[in-house]
């Protein structure tokens, strides 16, 4: 279990393991949408959002730490569904996921914001003091992230102007 909740030992870096974590869901990301684009990409992100779930619920269980930093699953979840308009924006334009890379950036550096600042939903699903907590707080982040990435791809393509 702590190997699926530390994503395969990442969350043991420091500092900053959280970072770290993020950082390492990137290139596993450009991975699964090179196997199997978009679709594949949204598929693994739900099941690795259930298997982090049950990996931080079985390691937490009893304990007095809801949410150890070296649990980094959670980032990469919210990570990756920071990801999902860059993956769906290539796939829809056939195009090299890498040649989003403005998308990337901004969907990385949008979800250590929220990840860290952990503003209005994002501080409220954090607060629950349990493992689905230590999950969703990420993935409101990555949603929040998601329409950063979104916002912004409109304007860079004068579609919001």
């Amino acid at each position: 279990m702590k190997w699926v909740a530390s994503f395969f030992g990442i969350g043991f870096l420091s500092p900053g393991p959280g970072t770290w974590g993020s950082l390492a869901a990137l290139p596993v990301a450009w991975g699964l949408h090179q196997l199997g684009g978009f679709w594949f990409l949204l598929n693994m992100t739900f099941f690795v959002f259930v298997t982090g779930w049950m990996a931080t619920q079985k390691i937490t269980a009893g304990g007095t730490d809801h949410d150890p930093s070296w649990i980094v699953i959670d980032e990469v979840v919210g990570q990756w569904i920071a990801l999902f308009p860059v993956s769906y924006g290539a796939m829809m334009m056939q195009a090299d996921i890498t040649r989003l890379w403005p998308g990337w950036i901004v969907a990385f550096v949008m979800f250590r914001v929220f990840d860290i600042w952990k503003p209005w939903l994002v501080g409220r699903a954090d607060r629950r003091g349990d493992a689905l907590g230590v999950m969703l707080d990420d993935v409101v982040a990555g949603v929040f992230a998601a329409i950063v990435v979104i916002v912004l791809a409109g304007l860079a393509h004068r579609v919001l102007m």
